[in-house]
């Protein structure tokens, strides 16, 4: 079936595993639509998101047609000092990758030739001339973690180069590469991005005769199937495929490091377990949300890279926040400056012309960050929090207990507080309360069509049960009744009988309180606070 991949998590394959997903129409594209067509592009996308290994299988596939010249930059310092060890540096890491490929002697001596001390770079460029003329057949340059160098002006002063070649090949009066490929998070056409504050930004990037990349490189849903396909034809569980593979696809929206920390999690880790004995017991619903609660408890490297940008981007700290807890509305635009940050790592997607967070997963992440913070700096967040073991019984989690333990410890500890701070922190405060309640057992995430300013509806997982409380702004009866009519549609659709109603009121007239009702054959817990 083509080149395939296989559970793996930043390219550790699993020995024990045959399964492994198709990512030759990713491959076969890149070839026909961008080196076929002699473009110059850089592969751009969020860490782990499988950039090498699919530098890797194009390598090979490549190899078909051309002569391949994959190098990489990383943990090469010395090649930065002076324009001669770069042309110099360049031109060893060359000579190695073509002992990989079948070239023409002559191009060989070529490429073998000793670079001028004087004009490195002019010698490098007649080197690269002659050498692809010699070639029989077209040359693609393949640069792996360009991050490393983006940002050096000796690197800078390489891609000029190529621009030029570029042009003049184009233009007919020179030889050149037929194809360049630039793997990075960092897009290099926008390099005033990589710059710290304080340096000086370079708006005008010598890459700007690169193509846009757009291939989609996330696993559809379909993708995933076909993965979890040819694993149940080997093992056999009698799982669910298409089932599994919604589940998975709506907490990770296809992003492939977490696709595959999933998938090898309940293979390796959930399966055999006490709770999941049997791999048909693993490989459910039940199953994959054990995985995913281990996914979310970290640590890993993705999750401090997410940290680390955060906080390094106070522009990206204040949409994320604003967006989960004030529910407020950004327009999705390419050249705002934390829209195009939060893309380029992979935080944020368009989502019918708004931002949102890229997957369930990534905002679990996010809520723990902000509401950790929130906590270090909140005195009275921390005052009365209540016991932990009060709240779980015999593994179940009383959520009952839960929502009045919050009536009791909002009415002693904010009832008093400044009422618009209240109003714009509410949610916060509730999912304050929760998160020590449920951490390392449980998990919650925040639908994300419900988001707004008034509401939102908060899914929460535990012990493989799931809890729907509905959070909102008190605006009069029949908003109310429309709030009871969307906790009853999400209850419908999870399957729950019994939902929860968490409402805010800021009216003079209020009526601060705990009440069961009936709704549409379900129950609905509704606390006033």
């Amino acid at each position: 079936m083509g080149n395939r991949r296989r559970f793996q998590t930043t390219g550790i394959c699993v020995p024990r595993l045959h399964y492994m997903v198709d990512v030759s129409n990713v491959v076969e594209q890149i070839a026909r639509d961008y080196v076929e067509n002699g473009e110059y592009f850089t592969i751009n996308r969020a860490r782990q998101f499988g950039k090498t290994t699919t530098m890797e299988q194009l390598c090979v596939r490549l190899k078909r047609d051309y002569i391949v010249l994959p190098i990489s930059f990383e943990a090469a310092d010395d090649c930065f000092v002076s324009l001669y060890a770069f042309a110099r540096g360049l031109t060893n890491k060359v000579e190695v990758a073509l002992e990989e490929n079948e070239v023409p002697e002559e191009a060989a001596d070529i490429w073998r030739e000793p670079i001028s001390v004087e004009l490195p770079l002019d010698s490098l460029n007649r080197k690269i001339t002659r050498f692809c003329r010699a070639c029989k057949r077209p040359v693609v340059l393949m640069v792996d973690e360009v991050d490393k160098s983006a940002d050096n002006q000796i690197f800078l002063s390489f891609l000029g180069l190529l621009r030029e070649k570029y042009l003049a090949q184009a233009a007919g009066r020179d030889r050149s590469f037929r194809s360049v490929i630039l793997a990075g998070v960092y897009d290099i056409k926008n390099l005033k991005l990589k710059f710290r504050s304080g340096e000086e930004p370079k708006y005008n990037s010598p890459w700007n005769i690169a193509a846009d990349f757009t291939v989609d490189m996330s696993f559809s849903r379909e993708g995933i199937a076909g993965m979890l396909s040819e694993y149940e034809k080997d093992c056999h569980t009698g799982m669910d495929v298409e089932g599994i593979a919604d589940l998975i696809y709506s907490y990770t929206k296809g992003y492939p490091y977490l696709v595959s920390y999933v998938c090898k999690c309940v293979d390796e880790k959930i399966a055999g377990s006490e709770e999941f004995p049997a791999p048909g017991a693993a490989w459910t619903k039940n199953g994959i949300l054990a995985a995913v609660r281990q996914l979310v408890k970290g640590p890993n490297m993705l999750y401090d890279d997410m940290v680390k940008h955060v906080e390094e981007y106070p522009e990206l700290h204040g949409m994320l926040g604003n967006i989960l807890f004030g529910g407020q509305d950004y327009p999705y635009h390419e050249y705002d400056r934390s829209v195009s940050i939060g893309k380029m790592f992979g935080f944020i997607v368009n989502r019918n012309g708004s931002v949102a967070v890229a997957n369930r997963i990534f905002e679990s992440q996010l809520y723990d960050y902000f509401l950790a913070e929130e906590t270090r700096e909140n005195d009275l967040q921390r005052e009365g929090q209540p016991e932990k073991c009060q709240f779980i019984h015999n593994g179940r989690l009383d959520m009952d207990l839960v929502m009045r333990k919050f009536y009791e410890y909002y009415t002693s500890l904010y009832s008093k507080e400044d009422e618009k701070f209240v109003e714009k922190y509410g949610r916060k405060i509730f999912l304050m309360y929760l998160r020590p309640i449920i951490n390392g057992v449980g998990n919650y995430y925040v639908e994300d069509q419900s988001r707004t300013r008034l509401r939102s509806d908060i899914v929460v997982d535990y012990g493989g049960e799931q809890y729907i409380i509905e959070c909102k702004s008190w605006r009069g009866e029949a908003y109310h009744q429309r709030g009871m009519e969307q906790l009853g549609d999400y209850l419908e659709a999870y399957g729950a009988r019994k939902g929860y109603l968490l409402s805010f009121d800021f009216s003079k007239k209020k009526k601060a309180g705990i009440k069961e009702a009936a709704w549409g054959g379900k129950r609905i817990l509704e606390i006033v606070v």
